[in-house]
């Protein structure tokens, strides 16, 4: 079963199941649907129905995620959702297979990730542009390039630090002679 498809069953599920005063019944609505509408919603039903038991509960808890989410947030995960579908399939394998990916690593590791990626978010435009083209950059290299930038930007920071250090030095010497 694919992710994709695990997400549009949640959030086709995610319509409220009793209707409101103002909103007809789920079974209204599936009545209302035009029948091609239907039977992919019984298809989707089946593949649902056919999933092992800790995938169903793994759809399960993301569907209460989804409701859980205060409206903004809800509206614009499924914005991200819309945004999935209108992928290529080519974009949308890469986007599953990051996700696993980053899915995989310790959770302190997805916490930096995300902090990194709010950092990046809340930037300037400008900043933001320069943050997302580097990555863009970093990708197109080969795993040799990367390697040799990893131990530039090393060799940059070990410089960094020996000059912070002869600084702290020299004020300290400073400090010494203005003192003495």
């Amino acid at each position: 079963m694919t992710r994709p498809l695990l997400l549009a069953c949640a959030l086709l599920c995610a319509f409220p199941v009793r209707p409101q005063a103002d909103q007809p019944s789920a079974e209204e609505r599936f009545r209302n649907l035009p029948p091609e509408k239907q039977e992919e919603l019984r298809q989707r039903f089946r593949e649902l129905q056919s999933l092992p038991p800790d995938q169903r509960a793994e759809l399960r808890q993301n569907l209460e995620r989804l409701e859980a989410m205060p409206p903004a947030e809800r509206q614009q995960a499924e914005e991200n959702y819309r945004r999935f579908q209108r992928m290529s399939p080519q974009e949308r394998q890469q986007v599953l297979q990051r996700w696993e990916e980053f899915r995989k690593l310790p959770p302190e590791k997805r916490a930096e990730l995300r902090q990194q990626l709010k950092r990046v978010m809340g930037a300037d435009p400008s900043e933001r542009k320069q943050v997302l083209e580097n990555m863009r950059r970093w990708q197109q290299m080969s795993p040799e390039q990367r390697e040799e930038m990893r131990q530039k930007f090393r060799e940059m920071r070990r410089q960094r630090k020996l000059e912070r250090r002869q600084e702290r030095q020299e004020r300290r010497q400073e400090r010494r002679k203005g003192g003495g």
